[in-house]
């Protein structure tokens, strides 16, 4: 089974081509282009040096969120108008799903954390069970405060991996006690960890609606909650 993955999700695009237990190849740049610009290009780009049609690929893997709203609807319209167009199935899976599989294999709690700015983060917590990926924290749009409290409840060690490391990195290395950090090159969401999860899943003929895949935000946008404030402020005059 041959799978074409795309995230979108950050500053960060990524594009994998797995077949089976195989990564044939992927493509990353994090160079702050557009979205827009950049992933047709790349997927082009990957399919014609493994010199492949899009004929020949059996599925589709998107990242769903959280992440950047822009970034995640390009990617959502992308895989779906392939998937629409060549009548293969997708499936979408959290960007916090990938960052996690990013460290296979870590014995204690795997923290996936992206920035959502204003000192809150996207995250998410995950152990390994039996070489399996298993969530023990929904996914979540909390305080760096907040999520330090939830995991000294946890008392195990902790692995953090993601963008917003680099944020907070001072405030939980004083927190949380014999914490790791993920090395750099793995701290953004690879095609190939979110291929790799999809694969699994549509291997086991689990797929996405086409109308009623959505990404996932967590909160609202920034235009969303400037138009509610503006709303009230009305209401007040």
């Amino acid at each position: 089974m041959k799978v074409l993955s795309v995230d979108s999700s950050t500053e960060t695009a990524s594009v994998a081509l797995i077949e089976d237990d195989k990564l044939l190849g992927e493509i990353n740049f994090n160079y702050k282009k557009q979205h827009s610009v950049l992933l047709l290009s790349m997927i082009d780009n990957l399919l014609n040096s493994l010199s492949l049609d899009m004929d020949e690929i059996d599925g589709f893997v998107i990242s769903k969120g959280p992440g950047s709203f822009t970034g995640l609807r390009i990617g959502m319209a992308t895989i779906k108008g392939m998937s629409l167009a060549s009548n293969k199935p997708y499936i979408s899976l959290s960007s916090l799903d990938a960052l996690a599989y990013n460290m296979y294999g870590f014995s204690g709690i795997v923290c996936s954390m992206m920035d959502a700015l204003r000192n809150n983060v996207y995250t998410s917590l995950y152990q390994y069970e039996d070489g399996n990926l298993v969530q023990i924290l929904d996914y979540s749009a909390i305080s760096v405060n907040e999520l330090i409290d939830k995991l000294n409840s946890y008392n195990k060690r902790v692995c953090f991996i993601g963008d917003a490391i680099n944020l907070h990195k001072d405030i939980l290395e004083k927190s949380i006690p014999n914490c790791l950090f993920a090395p750099s090159h793995l701290n953004y969401v690879r095609a190939a960890s979110l291929g790799e999860l999809g694969m699994k899943k549509l291997k086991l003929g689990e797929k996405d609606d086409i109308n009623n895949s959505a990404p996932i935000y967590l909160r609202k946008s920034q235009a969303e909650r400037e138009y509610e404030k503006k709303q009230v402020s009305l209401n007040h005059e």
